[in-house]
């Protein structure tokens, strides 16, 4: 038996970023405040993200089981309306076409998407740091704190995470890179 009583499950399951979050955001809007909503993923992703979105929301992010099949079991208890905020976005962005432009011109491309996507597809040169290691790394991103630094992701949400840990950081000049790779069309490279 669970140690965790729910009061509405969501099956994630199959899906990638985003919509582990907006299945979840839809969920949460028809509870009541101080019921716990769980959320069944297949995307490793979604660790670092439903914690993340349930964070800057104000909701009460209880924590996280995986079974050996690697299904994560995220559970979320609603906030009373007092605690609940609006959601925040990073407000520094640049379009796909703009980020080719940029980084002609110097900066750090940082892509946030778990290993297995940036193995299979990435920009030139881009650092991987997966968005649920980013704070483990940002000791070794310090040398980048005064410069251009761009996040990118599938489709600009876990980079907006990103943008907002690095800001938080004091990274002065961090820019959200959206749509992201979804839509890239610049060139890319494989690391298999």
């Amino acid at each position: 038996m669970s140690p965790v009583t729910v009061d509405k499950t969501v099956d994630c399951t199959g899906l990638s970023c985003p919509m582990p979050i907006v299945r979840t955001k839809k969920a949460i809007e028809e509870m009541h405040a101080g019921q716990v909503l769980e959320v069944v993923a297949t995307d490793p992703g979604s660790v670092a993200d439903v914690k993340s979105w349930a964070t800057r929301t104000g909701h009460q992010f209880l924590g996280t089981t995986t079974s050996e099949d690697k299904v994560f079991r995220h559970y979320i208890r609603k906030a009373v309306p007092d605690e609940v905020k609006p959601e925040q976005r990073h407000p520094h962005t640049v379009t796909n076409e703009e980020l080719a432009e940029r980084l002609a011109d110097g900066g750090v491309l940082i892509d946030v998407r778990e290993p297995a996507e940036y193995a299979f597809s990435h920009v030139p040169g881009a650092i991987s740091v997966p968005l649920g290691e980013l704070e483990q790394h940002v000791s070794e991103l310090a040398p980048y704190q005064k410069q251009p630094v761009y996040v990118i992701c599938r489709t600009g949400s876990r980079s907006d995470t990103a943008c907002q840990v690095l800001a938080g950081h004091g990274f002065e000049r961090v820019y959200n890179v959206v749509p992201g790779m979804s839509q890239w069309q610049g060139p890319t490279e494989q690391s298999l």
